[in-house]
């Protein structure tokens, strides 16, 4: 069945009182989402490849409960998913793909994001007795194969905000009320988020062994903490049906602002019962985390698609080779994000598996050269980090300069 571009995706007489019935012809690009992805991508890359015992606090992880600006890094790429999920899919049916073409693409795309995860988890020489199976890119493929497939079967808003909904009440319901074998009841015999008695680590284990698991104990990216992930991914899908609407750009962030600022109000209000945890995937760490992209994606659409500044002109928001904007040196990560992931991916793994001839690895030796050079471990550190992005920049550069995307 092919799908004309006269009747475009979310065109839902239905959804009319929501979400503004978007037009039939292919929306301009967002300047603003690629901009925002690249600020993601570039902070995700100084987060992850920090050197020393002392980096900065909110360039590390929470500990455990409670949130540093690191921990919004993935779920702001969910998000990101989710929305950009939305306007290609109306790209692709606007140029009369049939369903069936589109849903073989989502299932190419997301096992090529699971094996290209197992190969960074692994990379370069990990035996399979010790392999990493969860990680960040296999927990983005399953929950793009997700909002994607859900998105191919119903045009409806109403349905993914159903299933946000379904996945933080049902995740909360398992965590609260299933007893962990040999733990007893979350908040009679354990804390709800006890650090290993907790439904989400007592599967992990069930299923993989300790040399499997990123913690030994749990994984951060394990199997059922990806179902309150699947709702990051629809709440990014929810956005890019606003976006993609007819509503004035003005309107568009305003009610971005509006919904971002409710889902941190109902977040903070979960945290008393269901405390925030980045790597349990708490439903209230859900809220929060994807009110904060929502009102980032609200003020990034206000600053650059509204009030145009940083752009030359009137000139459109497609990425290319030139520097169009002032926003450039960030479109070449934004426009390029799985590309320059996979680069500092292989790239620090690489700094850690060869060696100088002193014998020890090249990223401690350079690390250390930083650490001798600023007083402040912290500083060392973040220097150390900024530098490590740079270089991943300029190796992603040529192909934002000849106009090559990788395109999963």
């Amino acid at each position: 069945m092919q799908q004309s571009a006269a009747d475009p995706l979310f065109s839902s007489v239905t959804d009319a009182d929501v979400v503004a019935r978007p037009t039939a012809v292919k929306p301009a690009r967002l300047l603003s989402i690629d901009v925002l992805r690249g600020l993601t991508i570039a902070f995700m890359i100084v987060v992850n490849d920090q050197m020393g015992p002392a980096p900065f606090h909110q360039l590390s992880h929470a500990k455990w409960n409670g949130l540093t600006a690191t921990d919004l890094v993935f779920p702001t790429f969910l998000f990101l998913v989710g929305l950009t999920t939305v306007l290609s899919t109306a790209s692709r049916l606007a140029r009369n793909a049939s369903r069936r073409e589109m849903f073989v693409h989502v299932v190419r795309r997301a096992l090529l994001l699971i094996l290209l995860g197992f190969v960074v988890n692994n990379f370069p020489f990990t035996h399979l007795a010790n392999a990493r199976y969860y990680g960040v890119l296999p927990r983005i493929g399953l929950c793009y194969f997700v909002a994607a497939s859900v998105l191919l079967v119903s045009r409806s808003w109403k349905d993914k905000l159903a299933i946000a909904v379904v996945c933080l009440l049902g995740y909360w319901v398992l965590m609260r009320f299933v007893p962990v074998p040999g733990y007893g009841v979350p908040t009679h015999d354990v804390p709800i988020n006890d650090f290993d008695g907790n439904l989400t680590a007592w599967l992990d284990r069930q299923i993989f062994s300790a040399r499997h698991l990123y913690e030994k104990t749990r994984d951060p990216e394990g199997l059922l903490s990806t179902i309150p992930a699947i709702a990051t991914t629809m709440f990014g899908m929810l956005a890019g049906m606003w976006v993609r609407s007819t509503a004035t750009t003005g309107r568009k962030a305003a009610g971005l602002l509006g919904a971002g600022s409710l889902l941190i109000v109902l977040g903070a209000v979960w945290n008393v019962w269901f405390p925030v945890n980045k790597k349990l995937w708490t439903s209230s760490y859900t809220l929060v985390a994807a009110g904060i992209s929502t009102v980032l994606l609200a003020l990034a659409i206000q600053v650059i698609d509204r009030w145009r500044l940083g752009r030359k002109g009137n000139q459109g928001a497609e990425p290319s080779g030139d520097h169009a904007s002032a926003y450039w040196p960030v479109l070449v990560l934004g426009t390029n994000a799985i590309l320059a992931y996979l680069i500092s991916e292989l790239g620090a793994t690489l700094l850690h598996v060869f060696h100088t001839g002193s014998g020890r690895p090249v990223g401690a030796v350079i690390g250390m050269a930083f650490f001798r050079w600023f007083s402040s471990p912290a500083i060392a550190s973040l220097m150390y980090s900024l530098a490590f992005l740079l270089v991943c920049w300029l190796l992603t550069y040529p192909f934002y300069r000849k106009r090559i995307f990788l395109r999963i």
